[in-house]
């Protein structure tokens, strides 16, 4: 039997590509543009805002899917909704079964109201610490935080200062996103070079919008430990109509250097990197044994969680609880968290969380 998207519910999983911005309960966000006097919502009706961003980002249109963006970091703005934002991701995510996730946000985008940069990270992970405490007052989810900055701006030594100054109090690394096309990672080059001279880690959206020459540059160039998306990797594996695969030069090295690739199937077709589930390149990678794992990218956008993601890919490829397991431990490998730690969340809580429900008559 296939593993049902209840039970997928019931398992522990493992976050490690989801924008705090993309989230949001539309709910929240209506309430939050009231206090506030925002009113360029689509709809004060939550129900039909939710509508609505799923209908804008499933559009086919680069345009209408930014704008989402926009209503949700405008009510982004105070201390109190940032708090609050953050804390509600954390609940979403427990309640959807995950151990661990690494969620990330651009301070740079919420400090149009007078916010410091510094006073934006500490209220993000204060939200953090409320939302992953559950009624005993025990941590249900464990929330690492990592750092944006947006790759056509010019801000991103100073969030990469910031990434370190707060990585002893719960951020634990740093990334650049945005427009691929035009906006090469090596633009930031002194933020990488910074980290790792701090010892920090990073990663880079890459190979999503743009092709190969985006993931080489972000790998060979800027040292990057993960590479967001990385989907159109590829483009350098060549499979034959028997279905063997020849990997070219830099797939191999992704593969032999066990790279974690952030992938994040239904948002990859909301943005045309692939045109459905069933042919999404996570099915070849996973074959190859590429450091495969699965994530979110914007819940709200997208209408989805881990575990949907995960049902998702059990319908379009019948992978089983062998597959899942799999995904889940790359998964926690590819934290940026401490080694003692990533093994203590793999033995102690995802194996036996799959076992159990592996194993139930």
């Amino acid at each position: 039997m296939s593993p049902t998207l209840d039970e997928i519910r019931r398992v522990p999983k493992v976050l490690l590509h989801d924008h705090l911005d993309g989230g949001l309960r539309a709910e929240t966000i209506v309430e939050l543009a009231r206090e506030i006097g925002y009113e360029r919502l689509p709809s004060t009706d939550p129900d039909n805002l939710r509508a609505w961003f799923e209908e804008a980002s499933d559009s086919g249109s680069l345009v209408r899917y930014l704008e989402t963006f926009d209503h949700t970091v405008a009510v982004m703005q105070t201390r109190e909704s940032l708090i609050r934002v953050a804390a509600e991701c954390a609940r979403d995510l427990a309640d959807d079964g995950v151990v661990y996730a690494e969620v990330r946000f651009a301070p740079e985008q919420h400090t149009t109201m007078g916010l410091s940069l510094d006073q934006v990270v500490e209220a993000v992970l204060e939200g953090f610490t409320q939302g992953s405490a559950g009624p005993d007052g025990r941590p249900r989810i464990r929330v690492g935080t990592l750092l944006t900055a947006m790759r056509h701006q010019a801000r991103s030594m100073e969030i990469a200062e910031l990434a370190v100054r707060y990585r002893d109090v719960g951020v634990v690394g740093f990334d650049i996103a945005g427009a691929e096309a035009g906006y090469p990672p090596t633009r930031h080059l002194d933020a990488f070079e910074y980290l790792q001279r701090e010892n920090a880690h990073f990663t880079i959206h890459a190979g999503e919008a743009f092709g190969l020459p985006s993931i080489w540059q972000a790998i060979q160039w800027c040292g990057a430990d993960r590479l967001g998306h990385g989907v159109r990797i590829i483009d350098d594996i060549t499979v034959a109509d028997d279905g063997t695969a020849k990997l070219g030069r830099l797939a191999a090295y992704v593969r032999d250097k066990r790279i974690p690739l952030e992938m994040c199937p239904t948002s990859n077709l909301q943005t045309g990197a692939a045109d459905s589930i069933a042919e999404h390149p996570i099915g070849l990678l996973r074959r190859l044994y590429f450091r495969v794992t699965v994530n979110t990218d914007n819940r709200l956008m997208s209408s989805t969680s881990v575990s949907q993601e995960f049902h998702k890919l059990v319908e379009a490829f019948g992978y089983g609880w062998d597959d899942l397991q799999w995904f889940t431990v790359n998964a926690m490998k590819s934290a940026f968290i401490p080694f003692d730690e990533r093994l203590a969340l793999i033995n102690g809580v995802i194996k036996p969380g799959f076992a159990q429900i592996k194993w139930q008559p």
